[in-house]
């Protein structure tokens, strides 16, 4: 009697039981911390000071959703973190190769980007109002001063993870040096590029709040300074829940462009 060998059957089967149960622990241990929350804020949260979970679900509708003003602000932020975040892409890739390229720039000038990265970006908040101004070009410039550095450092640091037996054999074989950095170089570098990424895109973020908590009339960050100066951790929490959906949203579509671009290792 003829056997059905079943564990190619089971072997193709277990990625997909095995992303079952990574969602699975994910969702518990979300709804744990949920539920600790719940039960901390309810015995021995201060008034004024934290609220639980269910309050703040339930400041979501009228604070975030309902006020006008909340509103234009939530997309206001969203607005500005989207248009630092690519201007940062943008930048921090084509510096990062212009410097990484080549033996002298990664030995004149990486050091000088190293120097300008390790500069708290605080301090130059001053600098960047006085030049754009209070409006949103001044946010967008302060977010993208916080996330080119990080795109630049890990595009560098992609550029030397390429074997120079790789590039030597391009060029022999009369490729030009745009050929060797979008078929030889680019696919080596893109996991380190990508983590830059999801760093840069935190970052950005920062900084774009920083600029609206210390220097603006508007946006999330002005809002959630003044529920916390008026003890008003609901609708606070609703607005730092609401940053935390635009910081998962974006980088999810990091993470489907970084698939994009490594479907050849598969």
């Amino acid at each position: 009697m003829a056997t059905i060998d079943t564990s190619r059957f089971a072997a193709a089967a277990m990625p997909n039981e095995q992303r079952l149960g990574v969602a699975s622990t994910r969702v518990l241990l979300v709804l744990g911390l949920l539920v600790l929350w719940e039960v901390y804020a309810r015995l021995f949260g201060r008034a004024g000071m934290v609220a639980p979970p269910t309050d703040v679900i339930g400041a979501l509708g009228p604070t975030v959703f309902g006020d006008p003003k909340v509103r234009s602000a939530v997309l206001l932020t969203f607005v500005e973190l989207g248009v630092a975040f690519l201007m940062s892409v943008a930048l921090g890739i084509a510096l990062g190769l212009l410097v990484g390229i080549g033996e002298i720039g990664r030995r004149g000038l990486f050091p000088i980007v190293l120097f300008l990265y390790a500069i708290p970006q605080v301090v130059l908040l001053p600098l960047v109002v006085l030049i754009f101004g209070l409006g949103p070009a001044g946010k967008i410039a302060f977010g993208v001063s916080h996330g080119v550095f990080p795109i630049i450092v890990n595009t560098i640091a992609g550029m030397r993870n390429v074997s120079p037996l790789l590039v030597r054999g391009a060029e022999s074989m009369g490729a030009s040096r745009l050929q060797v950095i979008r078929y030889v170089v680019f696919p080596h570098m893109v996991a380190t590029v990508f983590a830059g990424l999801r760093l840069a895109m935190t970052m950005t973020l920062l900084g774009v709040l920083l600029a609206e908590l210390f220097v603006s009339t508007g946006g999330i960050g002005y809002f959630t300074q003044v529920y916390a100066e008026t003890f008003n951790p609901a609708p606070l929490f609703a607005l730092i829940a609401t940053l935390a959906l635009m910081a998962v949203a974006i980088n999810e579509l990091v993470r489907r462009v970084e698939l994009r671009f490594t479907r050849w290792k598969q």
